[in-house]
């Protein structure tokens, strides 16, 4: 019962689906809340890929694509999204630590975190649209566990960096068993849609060496510049991988411009 309040706790945190009154809150159940962050990651891949799924059966795959992830920006409040674009302004326009922190608190959006939303929007979607239907919508059930798992790395590996801020009651301390968690929630629907034969076995690969590369990457990044990471640099890891796992599944498939000329 414990367990299923902390995943309810970090659903309420990570979207703004509703959860069950008799969940209750304290304040200590966020530091251990974060091992479910992938299993939201599934629930958010589940409203999507129902969207993508009932749009593509009367609409082209480019509209079903933008319908899906309109949804899951919905679901979760542009979270994620909301935090790339402040890593973004952040590492873009910041040379030294304290105003690259600086940045990355102001609420306001500049060119650099503009110009990477639009970019990894478009990615997605460009990816999304190009892929079958059938591995479009197990993509989602790959990419949306799979990059929250390359975040929580960041919060198990390396030290939060703010004093205060909304992701440190999440941030203060994973240990390995909590992460060891994480990574089953993340990787059951991986193997469920290998074993449905929904997803080829090199696509699947492909995608847990990019969103493994995505975390090293990025994480490497945040301790350089900022000795560590913020909720934005949760956010920003979370988008990179999601869209290069898209990305991943389709240059599986062999559809490369030049195949095609």
């Amino acid at each position: 019962m414990h367990q299923l309040r902390l995943f309810f706790i970090a659903l309420q945190f990570f979207t703004r689906l509703p959860i069950p009154a008799w969940v209750g809150f304290e304040a200590s159940w966020l530091q251990h809340a974060s091992r479910y962050f992938p299993l939201v990651g599934c629930v958010v891949a589940a409203i999507a890929a129902a969207v993508y799924y009932a749009a593509a059966l009367v609409l082209p795959a480019p509209v079903a694509a933008v319908l899906s992830t309109a949804a899951s920006i919905y679901v979760t409040g542009a979270f994620h999204e909301d935090g790339f674009a402040d890593t973004c302004d952040g590492l873009g326009g910041g040379m030294t630590r304290e105003r690259v922190l600086e940045i990355m608190k102001d609420s306001r959006v500049g060119a650099y975190g503009a110009i990477g939303i639009v970019c990894m929007l478009a990615a997605k979607l460009a990816a999304l649209a190009t892929l079958p239907p059938r591995v479009a919508a197990a993509a989602l059930f790959l990419a949306h566990p799979l990059s929250r798992l390359a975040a929580t790395s960041l919060i198990w590996k390396l030290e939060y960096v703010r004093g205060e801020g909304k992701a440190k009651p999440l941030a203060q301390q994973m240990t390995t068993g909590e992460f060891a968690i994480a990574s089953v929630t993340a990787l059951i629907p991986a193997l469920l849609l290998l074993s449905a034969g929904d997803i080829a076995i090199d696509a699947f690969l492909a995608s847990l060496l990019t969103a493994i590369l995505a975390a090293f990457w990025l994480g490497h990044k945040f301790l350089r510049r900022l000795g560590g990471y913020t909720g934005d640099c949760l956010g920003a890891v979370q988008q990179v991988a999601e869209a290069l796992i898209y990305i991943a599944v389709l240059a599986t498939l062999g559809h490369g411009a030049w195949a095609a000329a």
